[in-house]
């Protein structure tokens, strides 16, 4: 005898509520990403970059405690960030929102690639230029922790945002992400 079944397995739909996991994509479509500011995005091959002037890509939601990882490449000169939970997705600065910077010639060398600006100096320095490079970024409740190539950077209790959107920032030199994934927790 075949049995129809007319729903999904009760298991699937358990699985499907407890793991919320997406991949933004936007690496071949930003089109949901909002531009701000005049850097010059574009894509090819999975990858977005920018080679001139400043601006960020802004997610389309907003994230209060999640998994963030990606893959980004910078020129050795490069100004860039992934800034997190920005409480004003119209305006954003280390002053609204979480900046995990990515600026190894930062001429204050104390919140250099890996740590968050105003935050938290890096527990290591590392430096990013030329080569591809994996950042994590966990945020739950007020517990932040980056790690930086597999590397602890970040681990630190700051209350000072919530929720907000997700921003990829091009100040400056060649900036290239990819594989952006963000996982709600």
């Amino acid at each position: 005898k075949w049995k129809i079944q007319t729903q999904p397995p009760m298991r699937l739909i358990i699985l499907i509520i407890c793991v919320t996991y997406i991949t933004t994509g936007y690496a071949q479509d930003i089109s949901s990403w909002t531009k701000l500011g005049t850097a010059n995005w574009s894509t090819a091959k999975g990858v977005v970059q920018a080679d001139s002037s400043a601006g960020f890509l802004v997610s389309p939601s907003s994230y209060s405690d999640f998994k963030l990882t990606l893959e980004f490449w910078v020129s050795d000169e490069a100004n860039s960030g992934v800034f997190i939970r920005c409480s004003d997705p119209n305006t954003i600065t280390q002053a609204n929102s979480y900046e995990v910077n990515i600026f190894d010639k930062r001429p204050d060398q104390k919140y250099r690639t890996g740590g968050i600006v105003d935050i938290a100096e890096p527990l290591a320095m590392i430096n990013a230029g030329g080569k591809w490079n994996t950042y994590e970024i966990i945020a739950k409740g007020n517990h932040l922790t980056v790690k930086l190539n597999k590397i602890t950077t970040v681990d630190v209790d700051n209350s000072k945002f919530a929720s907000g959107p997700i921003a990829l920032q091009a100040s400056g030199g060649v900036v290239k992400f990819r594989k952006v994934k963000i996982k709600t927790m």
